[in-house]
């Protein structure tokens, strides 16, 4: 599969909200299958499309716990806070403190355009919401705590 390019801060696509995806075509699968690469390729726990310059709404993540696809993700529940420090590979050297929930639970599709439902603590809560803000056109640094 293909390595894309990861857009830096500045270009506008990090700032868009992303379009919801309406079918899972060839194409999608093959985004993922993409997306998974350069996410891997670039040490990351987690990319999303708009990432590599494309405003839908997909997600990969990878915190060591297995790869998750994301299609259409929105969180349905959230619990706790905690404070942690994040970076993000539009933003490479940066790192900030960022609120996050402790717990939280998201619905999307699968690459078979089935639902699911994903709880994840820690590291994969962080990484679920780090990743569908960016679908959202939010950045860490919009959340982060400390300068």
């Amino acid at each position: 599969m293909a390595v894309y390019q990861i857009v830096k801060l500045g270009d506008p696509v990090l700032r868009e909200v992303a379009k919801k995806v309406p079918k899972i075509t060839p194409n999608i699968i093959k985004l993922l299958e993409n997306m998974k690469d350069t996410m891997h390729e670039a040490r990351g726990v987690g990319l999303a499309a708009p990432q590599i310059g494309i405003s839908k709404r997909v997600v990969v993540i990878d915190v060591g716990e297995g790869l998750f696809e994301l299609i259409n993700p929105v969180i349905v529940a959230q619990e706790g806070k905690e404070i942690d420090a994040e970076g993000c590979l539009s933003i490479p050297g940066v790192e900030a403190e960022v609120l996050r929930a402790e717990k939280v639970t998201v619905e999307a599709l699968n690459r078979h355009g089935e639902k699911f439902t994903i709880t994840g603590k820690g590291l994969l809560a962080r990484a679920l919401q780090h990743e569908t803000d960016h679908l959202d056109g939010i950045l860490f640094i919009d959340k982060q705590i400390s300068k």
